[in-house]
């Protein structure tokens, strides 16, 4: 009787952990769970939609923002958004004008809160740039963002992941204008507009020189037959 009642122990606790297994398979194929069970690796979007004759252009917020008041109205005048990736510690020390960029209109991202390199720091510092600047954002504004940027494009094995599971998608670019470095107007237009691709992405920052050049690119873009969008509108 004693071994019939080990027995009968042994095969309901493997049942319970055999039913916890598939439990938790199922919860995490459906995005419940931390991909404990998904090896999937997430998209990471370098460019947007191939097929449609769209360009995005994204600003990278994390200073400059003596020059975002005159982006915005050279957006303004030329009828078109853009998308602003914003750091958290930028924000809070910059409240006003990032509500102006806010009731702007243009789409608001995250570009992480401490402007870590995401190559070079743990899972749960990745998550906390995120959850960081989501909150901070959303108690600003109310909106939920879903794009994330990381600063200087550096990610691990991990990141990609990491922002999936918190609803985020991991974006790049597919034109990159070097505008920190580069104070050259010619040069910035130039990297910005030659040889464009339907889905383009165009990296910029809030500088002084692609304050100056912004219509230029804009128009160049424009008269070669594509339409800006927002990052969120070019990949979906």
């Amino acid at each position: 009787m004693k071994i019939t009642y080990k027995l009968f122990t042994k095969y309901v606790s493997n049942m319970l952990i055999f039913i916890m297994i598939i439990t938790l398979s199922v919860v995490t194929f459906q995005g419940g769970a931390q991909g404990v069970f998904n090896t999937q690796k997430p998209h990471i979007y370098y460019c947007g939609n191939t097929k449609l004759n769209y360009v995005s252009l994204m600003f990278n917020v994390y200073g400059g923002n003596e020059y975002i008041e005159e982006i915005l109205n050279t957006l303004k005048t030329h009828n078109v958004k853009a998308t602003f990736f914003v750091g958290g510690i930028w924000i809070n020390k910059n409240q006003e004008c990032f509500m102006d960029i806010y009731n702007s209109g243009n789409e608001i991202a995250s570009h992480g809160y401490w402007h870590k390199d995401h190559s070079q720091i743990t899972d749960e510092e990745q998550a906390n740039e995120i959850i960081m600047n989501d909150e901070l954002v959303f108690n600003l504004t109310g909106i939920k963002m879903g794009l994330f940027a990381p600063p200087s494009g550096a990610y691990n094995s991990s990141t990609a992941t990491i922002a999936h599971n918190l609803n985020y998608k991991t974006i790049m670019w597919s034109k990159d204008t070097i505008d920190w470095r580069d104070q050259n107007k010619e040069l910035i237009v130039s990297r910005a507009t030659n040889n464009l691709s339907n889905g383009d992405l165009i990296l910029m920052h809030p500088t002084k020189c692609t304050s100056e050049s912004l219509a230029e690119i804009i128009e160049k873009i424009v008269n070669g037959g594509y339409n800006i969008v927002t990052v969120g509108e070019n990949i979906k």
